[in-house]
């Protein structure tokens, strides 16, 4: 049913959450893993020239040592869980903005299934804080599992 999944992470206990419920289906399936880092070309635009944005974009970081080893652990974490399941796993890189990364590598690649967490929010806080999670279902035509924060923390009390 599933032969290639993606796991778009950033690292964040939310995205940790996601891991754990991709790997157990990767792990039934015997599906191959890919792992997404995207930086998010509008929220370091600011702060970086056009020049090294325009890097990023391309999947080049060249001396944003922070930017690639914050992505490199966040994309190691899991490739390091998937292959002690005996997964086979690969990690991967872009800049832009990240839905849209994502659901074009997911379109790109022919990923059966795109796993995420989500943190649940709801109401002013989503529409104020926005959610990748929600724009990534808005743009793909791929199937998406959302695996809720708010749910996991229940299931552990």
């Amino acid at each position: 049913m599933y032969e290639r999944i993606l796991i778009p992470t950033d690292g964040s206990k939310t995205a940790e959450l996601a891991v754990e419920e991709a790997l157990d289906i990767a792990e039934k399936f015997d599906a191959t893993v890919d792992t997404l880092y995207v930086v998010d070309t509008d929220a370091v635009e600011m702060s970086l020239g056009t020049e090294q944005v325009d890097r990023i974009r391309q999947g080049r970081f060249g001396e944003m040592d922070e930017l690639e080893t914050r992505a490199r652990e966040a994309t190691e974490q899991v490739a390091e869980r998937a292959r002690d399941r005996g997964v086979v796993v690969e990690e991967h890189f872009r800049g832009g903005r990240p839905h849209k990364a994502i659901a074009d590598f997911a379109e790109n690649n022919d990923v059966d299934l795109v796993v995420m967490g989500s943190h649940g929010r709801s109401g002013i806080s989503r529409v104020l804080l926005g959610s990748v999670t929600e724009r990534v279902l808005r743009s793909t035509h791929r199937s998406v599992l959302v695996v809720d924060e708010r749910e996991a923390e229940e299931a552990e009390s």
